[in-house]
């Protein structure tokens, strides 16, 4: 079976074109693995539209495109007619009922939304923070963070803490191993700013022992016995009664969905 192709045509970075792509392609069977995604960045010339146009009747690629200037988009859909190119405009239609609504016409400036604000400099001291004080390198960052995360090795800490980072939010994160006692710090902080991380003791034994496999290890060793696993969660449910924080249970869940939940409950208590 012939893999399908699809290009990402924009007069910025083409996140937002590519990002659509994939949730749509991933509703379909060939799915994002099977799926040739090309993006084309920072288009704003006429040649170089008629040349992609070409090049996708050349190759039967469907293109999604998102193009601030309304002539580059009637530019674009008007050769894919005239090629037999099936296209879809991403900005277009909300532009112009955004533009209806505002009672305004836009400004169609390509490359707007990343452009270097104090938004991006938050999420990038963000970022920078969530390095500096993962996996409890650093106690004394504790009490600096938004967000402080503790669990058992292997809850998704880390990429947890680095998506929650990417929406501005400081986090530090904590493992708690019975052998080790917590820093003075974690039962210094607001309660409502700490969110325990649980698993299922058979979820655990499974990511664990995969791990080790990662690593050439033999899948037998402490680490993911299911004892030591017990011991480690009865532990962790005593620290966390001792902070007195939420509790979430990310045996089924995806670190967006666990992100999401910490967000909503932060500005519900606001």
């Amino acid at each position: 079976m012939k893999r399908p192709r699809v290009f990402v045509v924009s007069d910025s970075v083409g996140e937002t074109g590519d990002q659509v792509a994939k949730a749509v392609i991933s509703q379909f069977r060939p799915g994002l693995e099977n799926t040739i995604i090309r993006r084309f960045p920072h288009i704003q010339s006429e040649d170089l539209i008629r040349k992609i146009v070409r090049l996708a009747a050349q190759q039967q690629a469907f293109i999604v495109y998102t193009l601030a200037r309304q002539d580059m988009r009637s530019l674009l859909q008007a050769l894919c007619e005239q090629e037999n190119v099936q296209a879809v405009d991403i900005l277009g239609p909300a532009l112009q009922s955004m533009a209806a609504f505002m009672e305004e016409l836009p400004l169609e400036a390509p490359g707007i939304v990343h452009i270097l604000d104090d938004d991006y400099f938050k999420k990038i001291e963000a970022i920078e923070f969530a390095v500096k004080y993962d996996d409890g390198r650093d106690p004394r960052g504790l009490l600096q963070a938004d967000i402080v995360l503790v669990g058992v090795s292997r809850t998704s800490k880390t990429p947890l803490s680095q998506y929650l980072a990417h929406k501005k939010y400081k986090v530090a994160n904590v493992p708690l191993v019975p052998e080790v006692e917590p820093p003075e710090e974690l039962l210094q902080l607001d309660p409502k700013k700490c969110f325990g991380l649980i698993i299922s003791p058979e979820k655990l034994n499974f990511i664990r022992k995969e791990r080790l496999l990662s690593l050439g290890l033999n899948d037998d060793a402490i680490y993911a016995q299911h004892d030591r696993i017990l011991e480690e969660i009865q532990h962790f449910e005593k620290i966390v009664d001792k902070i007195g924080c939420q509790v979430i249970d990310v045996t089924n869940k995806a670190v967006e969905e666990t992100a999401n939940t910490i967000i909503e409950y932060i500005l519900a208590c606001k």
